[in-house]
């Protein structure tokens, strides 16, 4: 008998092999398709639909990806998002043509050269003290127009009951937050030169955080299957930061914040974060994360998922680790449908693995690889399952 979308999603977040493994694509930016790369989609399908954005935020770049897409693409999982508030919305689109993005938190990008855009704006670049933490002007996150579409939207997908739903309010991670107040650099180098300052700054926006989190929650109600969270802890090759450093300034963070969810929702736990964070999976697994993406399978030791699967396998989900710097945007269609079969080889035989690119597919990959993926999991991965 056939299975839904949905229940293969559930299976393998639950650790059985369902009858191939999920494809988790469109749903979230980590998860999602740069415009240009949907738009050569669109005309390789032959598919009509509108450019629209993922949250309605062209210059993240990425694309909101129309129905008719999605089914092709034979992704089992549906997005609900938050959005910024309506004022800033407005704000945004009136704006000056290529004037810097201001968000509601009062950061932002720049446009460095036309159509492209990067984090440049930092409203605490030169923050260093609790004081100015204190006299910053916040903003309301509990703005009802963040999530006034929430609930009806993952009821329409709960009744409909076709797909997982995987909830994902925006940047809700404390250091991803934490760089974009102040640049990356600046608050990696604050931690260790004014400790007590990034620590405080951390916990401020842990609670900015929940005072959205709590309502957005409330809003779905049981109508969700899983909640996208995160931050990007690691590099090509290492750690952003030592694990010692982690696990006594960050991970106390992390865990609260796992808690508070897990406390609101029976909802699986997505923990997204870049590059080579091998040696902290213990702690996710620790702390209750169900799972990790996107395995990074270009970064350190995330390359090596035979023992991802060996010594994690049975204790968090993979998802992700199509590889998006060689073999998607440089490789052959022949080679990625050979990529995809030695990952699902490797990571698919105990269940507890859902196929993904290693964060958002750019806008330099063709459009032939896209389809080579997702043809691949569907063809491949069925027979896979069978064995």
């Amino acid at each position: 008998m056939d299975i839904t979308p949905r229940d293969r999603v559930l299976m393998a977040i639950n650790h059985e092999v369902p009858d191939r493994p999920p494809i988790v694509l469109g749903t979230s930016n980590a998860t999602g398709i740069k415009m240009a790369t949907y738009q050569k989609l669109k005309v390789l399908l032959g598919i009509d639909a509108p450019d629209d954005y993922l949250y309605d935020w062209p210059e993240l770049g990425t694309a909101a990806i129309d129905e008719e897409t999605m089914l092709r693409l034979h992704s089992d999982v549906r997005g609900v998002l938050d959005l910024e508030p309506a004022t800033v919305l407005g704000r945004n689109r009136g704006r000056e043509p290529h004037s810097d993005y201001v968000d509601s938190w009062g950061s932002g990008a720049r446009e460095i050269k036309p159509g492209d855009w990067f984090p440049m704006v930092h409203p605490l670049a030169s923050a260093t003290t609790v004081e100015e933490i204190e006299a910053h002007e916040w903003p309301d996150m509990t703005d009802p127009t963040r999530i006034a579409h929430v609930a009806e939207q993952a009821k329409q997908l709960a009744d409909d009951g076709q797909y997982a739903i995987m909830a994902t309010p925006w940047l809700l991670f404390p250091l991803e937050r934490a760089f974009a107040m102040q640049g990356m650099d600046t608050f990696l180098m604050n931690m260790v030169i004014y400790p007590d300052f990034a620590e405080a700054l951390l916990w401020k926006l842990q609670e900015m955080c929940k005072a959205l989190m709590g309502p957005f929650l409330a809003a779905l109600g049981p109508n969700v299957d899983i909640i996208k969270i995160g931050d990007d802890l690691g590099t090509q090759e290492s750690l952003l930061m030592s694990p010692d450093m982690y696990r006594q300034v960050l991970k106390p963070i992390h865990a609260d914040w796992v808690d508070f969810i897990k406390a609101r929702t029976d909802a699986k736990l997505f923990f997204h974060t870049d590059g080579d964070v091998f040696p902290l999976i213990d702690d996710f697994v620790d702390m209750g994360i169900d799972i990790l993406n996107p395995i990074q399978t270009s970064a350190g030791k995330m390359s090596n998922i035979e023992e991802l699967a060996s010594r994690y396998g049975s204790k968090i989900v993979f998802c992700g680790a199509i590889d998006t710097q060689r073999i998607l945007p440089h490789g052959t269609p022949d080679e990625v449908r050979a990529e995809v079969r030695r990952v699902i080889d490797i990571l698919g035989p105990t269940g507890g693995y859902m196929v993904s690119s290693v964060h958002t597919i750019m806008n330099d990959v063709p459009a032939e690889n896209v389809l080579a993926l997702v043809d691949a999991v569907e063809e491949y991965g069925r027979e896979a399952a069978r064995r």
